[in-house]
């Protein structure tokens, strides 16, 4: 430096001494300036005090010196110690060339403006709070400074800061706030720390409300929270877990809308392997869970993304226990807030309530911000990996529930074969809840997602398929189903025409008007999709037969619960009639056949066909019978239930003209059983009054001619043994037994509208179709061997 330059006032022994090498020599040319300043004060020259500032920042702490700048830095701290309380009028002037010096490359010379720096604020206290976002900005960078010196400078100088701003109220949040969401994302691990800690104070001072700028860093807290380090990470749980506990203190002033996509992205994992991930997962769950509680409805148009986040959690194990509790509650929350109210349409929406919720729903006023998108730091970083959602109502104030983006989120994963059992449950009950709740809506999704629904009934678990079912049967059965023409539901040109009592499910009123009626294949209280879904169940069992031998049963009998044992069986039966497999007709006949025969659920369908009282149970008889003679010990089996004794006896006498297989056999043997079982007690008790039930003798003899003397013979046999002697059961009163034959013959007369020889001609029909095609399959593969038995 050319010390013989003027740097008036300061004397040129106060300039040598600022540029010696030695410490103390620069030390005591700041006491001298320290003393000059003084005297300026006392003048208040003001003109001096900013010229010898200016001299000492230009010419000596920006100097290319190394030694100037060293005494540069002392100088400029040694006026501010002489300005005392007046130090504010010159802190930009003082400060700035001391930050400068921040970014010097020699670490001692960064500790010296570091220790400047602490004087110069040390002294001015809460003035230099209008310049805290520079000195916020440098100390940032110190705080991931490699000398240690420099480190434990910065923090004694970050600690004085702290208490200045603790103890102001005059802090500029609105300024600040820019700067924190951009530094937010540091990636070094003591920026993150001094970020923090920061946040940490200025969450704890009652005159700083950060809560509401907490969208803008919410983000920023949340990467943090997946640092390496322990300490960083535990220091963030605290500042999330006090935010938290301020926003279930003053709920109504939090912006829940702008920060619910924050906690979408951050609800999903992008890399399971990385145990901070599930730190992070859990703490986005958990605040998730109490938003929903909190905001209600307001939630609602960030559904679809909250799903996508919370569904896979429901399949997690015991290693995420409390994730998947808290993403249980999640989804439990958020299913009840959808209301009826969201199955108007648009119109109605917009002649009625504009966003302010009923406080009988103890729900927050919506918020109309903008507040679908991350602002811009934010979106920097990247989350290619991450499912984002956006409201659907972005621009309108009243809250729209995001119908069809939920939609498209539950048949994604039902379609993915990755899904967890517990996750596929939970959309399994999220559509049914929808279909209840908003039945207009979700029938224009119907189309697209029947072919799903009907591919999950060959899931593996049973609590699956019978979620699946509720849903397929509430699709069936819904008011909102119905259509002008059944036949729009399936391609096939085949129409149900049922005539059978109308009913309806638990809980239902039934649908009345002509129109109901008209488009309906089964009772009124069914719609058009009934027909299709029974078509295209059998469709499934016809080309997955092991569905039909593993589940066939399970789900015939939970469908006879949901939507009445009468319209499954009827529709089926009518379904079944037109069947061009005649094998798979065979076989689900049999199986139908052993359902309405051994299961408790049809228990009522069984009493109906017993005695064939009605007209309506005739019918019902008839459309069963057609169809039961795909398999002809099923049709006798049926006659027995119906108490058509006669009708079943002229059936097994045509048994001879049949083909007798192993198979058949084992069908008479099962059929031998269920005589025994408790069905049947009303036939066996029967047998004691022979005059009035000969045919019925005759037709149990004419089963055990048809079997070989097994133990189902033995079984039959024994029972035929014990029939007794009609004389011997004549009651001495003879006009009561009199009265006792006419009562039976007044209780069948129902029989006599039915043509029985028509119903033979059916089944001979039927059964010559049947050995027509089994005797092309046995031309096509002779080298079969025939099961016939001779």
């Amino acid at each position: 430096m050319n010390t013989e330059k003027d740097f008036s006032p300061l004397t040129p022994n106060i300039v040598r001494a600022l540029n010696d090498k030695l410490y103390e020599k620069r030390k005591v040319a700041a006491l001298e300036i320290e003393k000059l300043v003084r005297e300026f004060v006392a003048q208040n020259n003001s003109t001096q005090i900013r010229h010898v500032i200016q001299i000492l920042a230009s010419e000596f702490a920006l100097s290319q010196h190394p030694h100037s700048r060293k005494g540069g830095l002392i100088g400029l701290a040694a006026c501010s110690i002489a300005l005392g309380k007046d130090s504010g009028l010159y802190l930009k002037e003082l400060i700035e060339p001391v930050l400068t010096c921040f970014n010097d490359s020699d670490s001692r010379l960064r500790y010296y403006a570091c220790e400047a720096l602490y004087n110069i604020v040390k002294v001015a206290r809460g003035a230099v709070l209008p310049h805290f976002n520079l000195l916020f900005d440098g100390l940032s960078k110190l705080a991931a400074d490699p000398d240690p010196n420099v480190k434990s400078g910065s923090e004694l100088l970050d600690r004085l800061l702290k208490d200045i701003v603790t103890e102001s109220n005059k802090f500029d949040l609105v300024a600040f706030v820019p700067l924190l969401r951009e530094r937010i994302y540091s990636n070094n691990q003591y920026a993150r720390q001094f970020i923090i800690s920061w946040i940490h104070v200025l969450e704890s001072v009652p005159d700083i409300n950060l809560l509401d700028y907490l969208p803008e860093i919410l983000d920023g807290l949340f990467q943090i929270l997946g640092d390496n380090s322990k300490e960083i990470r535990r220091t963030c749980e605290v500042v999330l877990g006090e935010f938290l506990k301020e926003i279930k203190k003053t709920p109504s002033s939090v912006k829940f809308a702008e920060m619910a996509n924050i906690l979408v992205i951050h609800c999903q994992v992008a890399d399971e392997t990385k145990l901070t991930n599930d730190l992070i997962q859990l703490t986005a769950m958990t605040w998730m869970r109490e938003f929903i509680q909190l905001a209600g409805r307001v939630m609602l148009p960030y559904s679809s993304g909250i799903l996508t986040a919370v569904l896979p959690c429901l399949s997690y194990d015991d290693r995420k226990k409390n994730t998947k509790e808290a993403a249980s509650a999640c989804n439990h929350s958020l299913m009840k807030l959808v209301t009826p109210e969201d199955d108007e349409d648009e119109e109605e929406d917009k002649s009625g309530s504009t966003g302010s919720l009923s406080k009988e729903d103890g729900q927050l006023k919506t918020e109309t911000d903008g507040n679908d998108m991350l602002n811009a730091s934010q979106e920097s970083v990247g989350f290619s990996n991450i499912s984002f959602f956006t409201p659907a109502s972005a621009d309108r104030p009243q809250v729209t529930l995001d119908l069809d983006g939920i939609v498209q989120v539950l048949d994604r994963h039902l379609r993915d074969s990755s899904t967890g059992m517990m996750t596929r449950i939970a959309v399994l009950k999220w559509l049914y809840h929808l279909y209840i709740k908003t039945p207009r809506k979700m029938f224009r999704h119907t189309d697209s997602l029947f072919p799903m629904l009907l591919k999950t009934l060959s899931d593996e678990s049973d609590e699956v398929i019978l979620k699946d079912l509720e849903v397929l049967a509430e699709i069936a059965s819904s008011p909102a189903g119905q259509t002008d023409q059944v036949g729009s539901c399936d391609s096939t040109d085949h129409k149900l025409e049922l005539k059978v009592p109308e009913s309806t499910k638990p809980g239902q009123q039934p649908s009345t008007g002509s129109k109901a009626a008209d488009s309906s294949p089964s009772t009124p209280s069914m719609n058009s999709y009934f027909y299709k879904f029974m078509i295209n169940l059998l469709k499934r069992f016809s080309l997955e037969r092991k569905l039909l031998e593993n589940r066939g049963a399970f789900i015939i009998r939970q469908l006879c619960l949901l939507l009445h044992a009468e319209n499954i069986f009827h529709s089926m039966a009518d379904i079944l009639l037109k069947e061009e497999d005649l094998k798979f007709a065979s076989t689900m006949v049999q199986t139908l056949n052993t359902i309405l025969l051994t299961s408790a659920e049809l228990f009522q369908l069984r009493n109906q066909l017993k005695d064939l009282r009605t007209q309506e149970s005739c019918a019902l008889f008839c459309c069963l019978y057609r169809s039961w003679c795909h398999n002809p010990v099923a049709t006798v089996s049926l006659c027995f239930l119906t108490q058509n004794y006669k009708h079943a006896y002229d059936l097994i006498q045509k048994f001879g003209d049949l083909e007798v297989t192993v198979d058949f056999l084992m069908e008479v043997d099962k059929l031998v059983q269920l005589i025994e079982s408790p069905i049947f007690t009303y036939l066996r008790l029967q047998l004691l009054d022979v005059e009035n039930n000969p045919y019925l003798i005759k037709a149990l003899y004419g089963l055990l001619m048809l079997l070989p003397q097994s133990q189902a013979f033995q079984l039959l046999s024994h029972r035929l043994q014990c029939v007794p002697n009609p004389e011997l059961m004549r009651t001495v009163d003879e006009s009561k037994y009199m009265d006792s034959k006419q009562q039976v013959v007044s209780k069948r007369a129902s029989h006599t509208q039915m043509d029985y020889n028509e119903l033979l001609q059916h089944f001979d029909l039927v059964q010559s179709k049947h050995l027509e095609v089994r005797h092309q399959r046995s031309g096509r593969a002779s080298d079969h061997p025939d099961r016939k038995l001779m």
